[in-house]
């Protein structure tokens, strides 16, 4: 019986189907290996009964199968043709995080192409069903930082095709040299009666071709100088899951009003040369890659182009320090993604050490965000080393827009280094769109003055009076001024002043709500929210 007739396994998805738990334990059994003809009728080879496990390495959670090989008669056959192998297996639930196909290329190949299915058998609700991610790392090698990585496309693909010339997104151009490559399966949930899957390796023969030089964004725009710029630094493209180009991307952001965006692709860098043509004065593209892990996702934020950053560990591994410093050395953020996402491998387990902001609201307001806010709001009561927040609409297609929200920075100049700057010191606060703008600001009675992400110096006793002010406040919509010890001021928009003292307010931020819904215990969705201004001594 074959498999695949109950539930054909095309591995097109999008982040929903990640969303189910995954059944803990380790395990699986390896593939048997079935080789059929390439499309020409040539290059079939039967290579029955390798069934072994080769190796397991329990801490990162692999386990590498059998080899396919493909010889070098073969390929003096083949002659500008395909061959093919096709290998079949079952992992059972709890199989490690990550499966390596190792595949011998030999000498002559021009082109590599892999297709892969799986099953999805009815599963009881509530239990989760099965999810199969894939990408591939050449000769290289597959060590943890991946200097072997070609290209990941989670579980959005069914198929990727990779040559000197060019590649499917989410993957790296690049010559198809010669020695051991590895497919790498990714299984994020397996159902309770295991996972049947099939990956099929073409190999095409001739010569390689050149490598096009990528071209990446400059760091610097027209800008207005010192202002207040708008950003989303959370996006998607074709590149990994999204369904929108980089050049829709680009035209949503410029009628979202935004002067800068970040390309945030899952677990690769091949969007950061996709923008040629795309970026201009009026627009500024910074490069990034959402990090993926199975405890949390991390935005590695305005890194220098072309920097990979692996995300093959979990947090019981103790190696995220690693990783985070080495986004610092590239001239990155590190900006934990939506924390309290409720699906499977998106909760935050890394802690907070080493990060530079969080993404506190992600997408159109929900309980989660309420959740990130609150916990992020903790922290700043906590902690010396303040965390600014940040917001980004994570868009990913068309119904999902484009700036809702954004991050608003006061920045020396509309450029990756003053930007980056600016959100590492939380000078910005956050919108649900480019109509909405809130303001606030702390004086005391000696002309002293700060803003967020700033500190008004002042004696514990000296009166200090806080104003926040909105523009394009929806139609009822609330002005909040919170401290350490929670609402202290609260009104109707656009304005609000309150008098305090640094005795009595460790800091002060501004939340601008919607209205709450009748009968409704929390407050109303979020319209825009600052970074606090600190009062009395320099946090920073």
């Amino acid at each position: 019986m074959d498999p695949f007739t109950d539930a054909e396994a095309g591995a097109a998805g999008d982040e929903t189907a990640h969303s189910c738990g995954r059944t803990p334990g380790a395990g699986g059994r390896s593939p048997d290996a079935a080789d059929g003809p390439g499309p020409d009728g040539r290059g079939g080879r039967e290579e029955p009964g390798r069934r072994a496990v080769l190796a397991y390495g329990a801490a990162a959670g692999v386990s590498t199968l059998a080899a396919v090989g493909f010889d070098g008669a073969e390929a003096e056959a083949a002659q500008g043709r395909q061959v093919r192998r096709t290998v079949r297996g079952h992992l059972a639930a709890g199989a490690p995080d990550f499966v390596h196909l190792p595949v011998q290329v030999p000498e002559g190949v021009r082109e590599l192409t892999v297709r892969y299915r799986y099953d999805r058998p009815e599963v009881p609700a509530g239990t989760p069903g099965n999810a199969l991610d894939i990408g591939v790392f050449d000769e290289r090698g597959t060590q943890l930082g991946g200097r072997g990585f070609r290209g990941w496309s989670g579980g959005f693909r069914d198929a990727f095709t990779l040559s000197a010339e060019k590649a499917t997104p989410g993957y790296l151009p690049g010559p198809v040299r010669p020695g051991t490559w590895h497919v790498v399966l990714g299984p994020y949930t397996v159902a309770p009666r295991g996972m049947d899957y099939e990956v099929t390796v073409e190999l095409r023969y001739g010569s390689p071709g050149s490598t096009p030089r990528p071209v990446y964004p400059p760091e610097r725009a027209r800008g207005r100088g010192r202002a207040w710029y708008r950003g989303d630094c959370h996006l998607h493209t074709v590149h990994s899951d999204g369904a929108r180009t980089p050049a829709e991307v680009a035209a949503a952001a410029r009628r979202a009003g935004l002067d800068f965006l970040a390309t945030t692709e899952h677990n690769t860098t091949s969007g950061h040369a996709a923008w040629e043509g795309l970026w201009g004065d009026d627009l500024l593209v910074l490069c990034g890659e959402e990090v993926t892990t199975r405890n949390g996702h991390w935005l590695a934020l305005g890194t220098d182009p072309g920097t990979f950053v692996d995300w093959r560990y979990r947090a019981r591994d103790g190696v995220w320090p690693r990783f985070a410093r080495a986004v610092h050395r590239a001239g990155g953020l590190v900006v934990p993604a939506h924390p309290h996402c409720p699906f499977v491998g998106c909760r935050w387990k890394f802690g907070f050490e080493g990060a530079d902001a969080v993404e506190v609201w992600n997408g159109p307001w929900t309980a989660d965000d309420e959740h990130a806010v609150a916990a992020w709001d903790n922290l700043l009561v906590a902690r010396d080393d303040w965390l600014p927040a940040m917001g980004n609409s994570d868009a990913h297609r068309e119904g999902q827009d484009v700036g809702l929200p954004q991050t608003v920075v006061y920045a020396d100049d509309l450029a990756r280094g003053p930007l980056l700057e600016a959100l590492r010191a939380g000078r910005s606060y956050l919108a649900e769109s480019s109509r909405v703008v809130l303001l606030l600001e702390a004086v005391d009675e000696y002309g002293g003055h700060a803003l967020p992400g700033g500190t008004l110096h002042a004696d514990a006793g000296r009166r200090v009076t806080v104003t926040v002010r909105a523009e394009g406040a929806p139609e009822g919509a609330t002005l909040r001024l919170l401290t350490d010890e929670g609402e202290m001021c609260t009104g109707p928009a656009p304005s609000l002043s309150w008098d305090t003292t640094p005795r009595l307010a460790t800091y002060v931020r501004a939340e601008l709500r919607h209205p709450a819904g009748k009968g409704a215990q929390l407050p109303g969705a979020m319209a825009a929210m600052t970074n606090p201004v600190w009062l009395g001594g320099d946090r920073r």
